[in-house]
């Protein structure tokens, strides 16, 4: 990843994690613009969604390391510290972003799915969150132009509305047998494409239960 200095970099803190009333397991992180009125929801699976919500939840300790509490203490054990994650990319509606850890005083930029990076930046004592103004002016929205007669009342129904259409970009069937074994491949690399590998997972298991019949 290049990081391109020529381009403004906007702060961003997290606002909370909204999900869809009516599609099941579809959820948004929502970021703020720090000094603006922007914001930027990021769809983000389920596993994610709880593993940020844990990490804003001071109070909620699982008794186990989660993914990222464990890869957390892994880094920490080498003395490996996340600095910043950037959001540097956006292609097809995925966000692509890096982040920036030090080590013996030495940097280094590590590819990150964006839920990924933000969970990691929660536990590394809230780590701070950029994206490029470009970016935030072609995905975000901004909060001062929602009017709504109750306070809030205007965002909220404005990201349940971006979190329902984006879910409805890549459904997956309930009844996966009426599929053609050609098309749930198809699916299936554009999931993964998506980065929406909770629903390629069920793709991927029918189409083993029928190559496995041949």
């Amino acid at each position: 990843m290049v990081l391109l200095d020529n381009m403004k970099l906007i702060q961003l803190n997290i606002k909370g994690i909204s999900y869809s009333e009516t599609q099941t397991g579809a959820y948004a992180l929502i970021l703020n613009e720090v000094d603006g009125n922007m914001s930027l929801p990021i769809i983000i699976g389920g596993f994610e969604a709880q593993s940020i919500a844990i990490a804003l939840e001071k109070e909620l300790k699982p008794k186990r390391p989660l993914t990222h509490d464990l890869f957390k203490n892994f880094a920490e054990r080498f003395n490996i510290y996340i600095k910043q994650v950037i959001i540097h990319k956006l292609v097809d509606g995925v966000f692509y972003s890096s982040m920036i850890c030090e080590r013996d005083k030495i940097e280094e930029i590590i590819d990150a799915r964006t839920s990924d990076a933000i969970a990691m930046a929660l536990r590394f004592g809230g780590a701070p969150i950029f994206i490029y103004d470009s970016i935030l002016k072609q995905a975000g929205f901004d909060e001062s132009t929602i009017k709504d007669d109750q306070k809030n009342k205007g965002s909220e129904k404005w990201i349940q509305k971006f979190v329902e259409e984006q879910s409805k970009h890549n459904p997956v069937p309930e009844d996966l047998k009426k599929i053609s074994l050609s098309k749930l491949k198809s699916l299936l690399d554009k999931l993964v494409n998506l980065e929406d590998y909770e629903k390629a997972i069920k793709i991927r298991d029918e189409i083993s239960k029928r190559e496995s019949k041949r």
